[in-house]
């Protein structure tokens, strides 16, 4: 039985922008929920039945929904916050399925960047060719990996705007420690890049994604790798500094989200040193140095 899912699952997940799919499968049901804590009416679009068939296929596909949930829930809380402290751009690297744009309130002015590969983000603009985005939003296309490619996008960002933020949402994991601190310093770079909010895992907690998902992920090339065992503070001799840091479970348990056992240790304090070998994942807001 296992040997026939892991095959399934190769099969259905092509490649790492496929990982968008299976995340709007989460924001999906949460939207069908009395009690949502968001609202995205494009998710079940965006993730069509490959979505569907992801989620269901990949070993513990389904399991951790309470994580998808409240990793949605922190990136809007946290959005939210910096527009009201001005920053008038939003640059989302990786920005797959994300329907933000849509379905949050946003000012006209604002000026929304995403970017991502291609054939992504040509999918994306098919399934909402009929909606219309509350801000002003434009679509890159650009593989990050190239660095000087890179560079030269965000060098032409900081030009036109005083304030920016930089989401990263589901895009860490996927890179190697180099990786991570190349794409830090090349945000740094700019002048107006002030906020970066990301994602992060313990060593772990990558350990355990590592041998469920991430075996499958892996065969189509789109490893998880990034776990820092230092947290947050990896970033800060990269231009960095932590501002604030939401665990996932804690944000997850203040809605019963988690199965019970999970909620009980959600309800325990906070650690202040980095996870470690515990099983630890949260949303970071940094602030440049």
């Amino acid at each position: 039985m296992a040997e026939a899912q892991a095959a399934s699952a190769q099969a259905v997940v092509r490649n790492i922008s496929d990982t968008a799919r299976w995340a709007a499968v989460f924001r999906a049901r949460e939207t069908e929920r009395p009690d949502a804590l968001f609202r995205d009416p494009f998710a079940e679009r965006l993730a069509g039945k490959m979505g569907v068939d992801i989620a269901n296929t990949l070993p513990e596909g389904n399991s951790h929904a309470w994580a998808w949930v409240a990793r949605t829930y922190l990136f809007d809380q946290f959005i939210a916050q910096e527009l009201a402290q001005g920053v008038d751009m939003v640059v989302n690297l990786a920005a797959g399925l994300d329907a933000r744009p849509y379905r949050m309130a946003l000012p006209a002015s604002l000026q929304w960047i995403e970017v991502d590969l291609p054939e992504i983000l040509a999918y994306k603009e098919g399934i909402l060719a009929n909606e219309k985005p509350s801000c002003a939003l434009q679509r890159t296309r650009l593989d990050l990996s190239d660095g000087a490619a890179r560079r030269a996008l965000f060098a032409d960002l900081n030009r036109r705007a005083n304030k920016i933020l930089v989401l990263t949402e589901g895009l860490i994991i996927y890179l190697s420690a180099d990786e991570a601190a190349a794409l830090a310093k090349d945000l740094a770079a700019g002048s107006h890049f002030e906020r970066w909010l990301l994602d992060l895992a313990s060593p772990g907690l990558l350990r355990m994604m590592q041998r469920t998902t991430g075996k499958q992920l892996s065969k189509v090339g789109a490893p998880f790798q990034f776990a820092p065992a230092e947290g947050s503070a990896f970033f800060t001799p990269h231009g960095w500094e932590p501002l604030e840091v939401k665990s996932l479970l804690k944000t997850a348990t203040r809605f019963k989200r988690p199965p019970f056992l999970l909620r009980l240790l959600g309800r325990l304090p906070e650690m202040r040193q980095p996870a470690g070998n515990r099983p630890w994942s949260g949303v970071c807001l940094f602030k440049k140095r």
